[in-house]
């Protein structure tokens, strides 16, 4: 259960023509999938809802924490991505460090983490595009709009429609994924941008104060929906005040979820040594800075107890008087989801296509395309069974998943950088994570404190899907992986 598989092991598997990926990537390309996926509509929605609900204007410091925590986590991922550029991101990390169960678990635990976060995001693209449609005076019938909107049976076309299409592009080839990607980040990183330098014309300083509210004590039933850290220590969040940044960066990091997606495509990278370090923080840190100057922004348009919840960020241009960015908001988060939609389906496809490919899970589907050189068996299956569930059901209630998924991976990703340089100090290291033991130590930390800040439920949840995933291995994986084979 704890055989590792060596570093020398993983870079022949990449090696075999039938099972090797093509090498299309620059740092680049992976910087615009990195800002492409984090980008989508928490930029629009997650600041000012936080702002009213949880930290005011002090909502900017809040990004800036959990930018932190994310660039904690990021630093282990770069060490890992240069020193193992093979597909899989943390999957194949911990093989190399950790052992093949715990190997599996987080492979298990990411293929949850992007299907849920690709059907769900589909699913908003989906509402967008429906409201765009709405305002230039098209309808879609009820009855393809989705279950949230139809009563009784219900399909979302829209939404089954664009994982199809997008799974043909990431069938084609990574290269025309990265250029597909790049023109929709260039459009939504320009609507950001307009967005941020309009606001600036409109922001009132008396909107800032206080720029830290008085601390009010969160309420909360301590039912299944309470945070875990509130039933296990008796601790109480709160909103505002100087804990209060702590509870909004425990949310607003959902609004960095993604760019652990960059490390699955190292083994497509041409320069992986070089570029995955780079793809990996420059993205984090073009979003950060996004992020803290849209929260800037939308809290000096308007006093923060003031803000919608639902459209904040339009809702404070058309308090201003000007619509015309309320509108060009929607453009861009419709426009934005769409590469978040495409990069959480290509990450998925890519641990899946290494788990096969070690034996975990059946081999058929670790065969590359003869010309496209892409995992295409795994990217059709997986393709068609999300556009299926994005079609049919909302899953709102499971978008947290994600968030336990990706945090989770984190922990595994940090713990796997202190295994491995203390078993294998002799790899050569492109990029080495500074401070270890103790930045390693404080990501997980800093992790597992996020956990601890979601709901009992989301634990529960998450639980059941890591208990099903043990079976499988025992049932399955244990006895077929490649592992086994060469060692009897």
């Amino acid at each position: 259960m704890f055989r590792t598989k060596s570093v020398e092991q993983s870079i022949r598997d990449t090696e075999e023509p039938e099972h090797g990926l093509k090498k299309s990537l620059s740092a680049l390309d992976l910087t615009v999938f990195g800002v492409g996926v984090i980008i989508g509509t928490g930029i629009f929605v997650l600041t000012g809802q936080v702002a009213k609900e949880t930290a005011g204007p002090a909502t900017a410091i809040a990004f800036v924490v959990a930018g932190v925590v994310c660039g904690l986590a990021a630093l282990c991922y770069a060490e890992f991505a240069s020193t193992v550029p093979v597909a899989g991101s943390a999957y194949t990390f911990s093989y190399a460090s950790l052992g093949e169960l715990v190997a599996w678990i987080i492979g298990w635990d990411l293929v949850l983490e992007f299907a849920l976060g690709t059907a769900v995001v589909a699913v908003g693209w989906s509402g967008y595009i429906r409201s765009l449609l709405d305002n230039a005076g098209w309808k879609l019938p009820d009855v393809l709009s989705g279950t949230d909107v139809a009563e009784g049976f219900g399909f979302d076309i829209l939404a089954f429609a664009l994982v199809l299409v997008l799974t043909v592009i990431l069938v084609i080839g990574m290269k025309l994924s990265a250029r597909v990607t790049s023109v929709v980040v260039a459009i939504k990183v320009g609507v950001v941008l307009m967005v941020i330098i309009a606001g600036l014309f409109f922001i009132k300083a008396e909107n800032f104060k206080p720029f830290i509210p008085p601390a009010e004590k969160q309420e909360s039933g301590g039912g299944w929906d309470a945070p875990l850290v509130q039933l296990m220590f008796g601790y109480e969040p709160t909103n505002f005040g100087v804990m209060g940044i702590f509870t909004a960066a425990s949310i607003v990091f959902f609004a960095f979820i993604g760019f652990d997606v960059v490390a699955t495509a190292a083994e497509e990278t041409k320069l992986p040594q070089r570029d995955m370090p780079r793809g990996i923080l420059g993205s984090l840190v073009i979003c950060t800075v996004l992020y803290v100057a849209v929260s800037i922004v939308v809290t000096g348009m308007q006093h923060y107890s003031e803000l919608s919840v639902s459209a904040p960020l339009a809702d404070a241009f058309k308090a201003t008087g000007h619509p015309f960015y309320a509108g060009l908001i929607s453009f861009g988060a419709a426009v934005g989801l769409t590469t978040v939609c495409m990069i959480l389906l290509l990450g998925q496809t890519r641990v899946f296509f290494a788990m096969s490919r070690d034996g975990l899970l059946p081999r058929f589907f670790s065969k590359t395309h003869p010309r496209f050189h892409t995992p295409y068996r795994p990217t059709i299956l997986l393709g068609v069974l999300i556009a299926i569930i994005a079609g049919f059901t909302s899953i709102e209630e499971l978008a947290t998943l994600v968030n336990i998924g990706t945090l989770f991976a984190f922990v595994v990703v940090a713990l796997g950088v202190l295994v491995l340089r203390r078993t294998r100090p002799d790899l050569p290291r492109a990029f080495r994570t500074p401070l270890v033991p103790l930045l390693p130590v404080v990501s997980v930390a800093a992790s597992v404190w996020l956990m601890l800040n979601l709901p009992v439920e989301t634990w529960l949840r998450f639980g059941v899907w890591m208990v099903l995933g043990v079976v499988i291995y025992f049932v399955y994986g244990r006895s077929h992986s490649r592992m086994a084979r060469e060692n009897r």
